[in-house]
């Protein structure tokens, strides 16, 4: 694609705020992310720059978005260092994570210890738990936002910026298409709650047990079947797991938001039970 090629070289070397743009380090579904360093203490960031040009109603959507980002304080969510516009392209700095992300280092199809599966989803619960007691709902969760840290820990990035996307002029279909994967049926109606998000981890907790999503297909098929089909049956592909194990996991995975745990908390300790058991 060369339109996007050119638009990353062409914003390599530029400055934003504080920060000059060294290289091009991703992209999500509507911003393109940078290294960059700040002019003056040396420090590296990431940036993350929105494709799209705002009007002024979102803009100020998006700032009061970045403000409640900015607010959350936790050690297993990315922080958000700065906030600013560029020709009406609003801009994010946040942490850098240098050690790249789950999904890169469990690449699709790769398959994990109940174990290790635990071991990534009580620090990413956490993170989650915190946001719904300030009323965050991520909206995003998937291996890609889950980037390991300085010292190895795991950090969950890409807070609420999910909510952008919502934005109607934004709706086409590759938006959403991108993470309809991991999407909650209630989401993908557009009214996420809280446990949208533990949908979400139990549909990754699938993919990482069993080493595949629950479902597949194109975008069309992939909404009915979180809408109406039962995931399959998790032991067939994992047949070491409990069906206590099991259990746990499918209920995070119930259609219906109020069928699922209570809280996050209560399906990673669940989770944790099984495992011990």
């Amino acid at each position: 694609d060369e339109h996007i090629g050119g638009r990353m070289d062409e914003r390599l070397g530029q400055q934003l705020g504080n920060y000059r743009l060294l290289r091009f380090i991703g992209q999500g579904g509507f911003a393109d992310v940078y290294l960059g360093e700040h002019l003056y203490l040396s420090t590296q960031a990431a940036i993350k720059v929105l494709q799209t040009r705002l009007g002024p109603e979102d803009l100020h959507a998006f700032q009061i978005e970045a403000r409640t980002i900015a607010h959350l304080r936790h050690p297993n969510i990315i922080r958000v260092l700065e906030f600013g516009e560029e020709h009406n392209s609003p801009y994010l700095v946040m942490d850098f994570a240098p050690n790249g992300t789950l999904r890169q280092r469990h690449p699709k199809g790769a398959r994990l210890s109940l174990n290790e599966c635990i071991s990534y989803i009580r620090p990413i619960a956490s993170a989650l738990q915190y946001a719904h007691n300030n009323k965050i709902v991520h909206r995003d969760i998937k291996p890609e936002n889950m980037l390991i840290g300085q010292n190895g820990e795991i950090v969950l990035s890409d807070f609420g910026i999910a909510i952008v996307s919502q934005s109607s002029r934004y709706h086409g279909k590759q938006e959403v298409g991108g993470t309809v994967a991991y999407m909650a049926p209630e989401q993908l109606n557009g009214k996420a709650v809280a446990a949208s998000d533990q949908y979400a981890l139990g549909i990754v907790l699938y993919e990482w047990l069993s080493g595949s999503v629950p479902f597949t297909g194109s975008f069309t098929e992939i909404c009915s079947q979180h809408l109406f089909t039962p995931p399959p049956p998790l032991r067939q592909m994992a047949p070491y797991l409990s069906p206590d194990c099991e259990k746990v996991v499918l209920q995070a995975l119930r259609k219906r938001p109020e069928e699922r745990f209570p809280t996050i908390s209560a399906f990673v300790e669940a989770l944790e039970a099984t495992a011990q058991g």
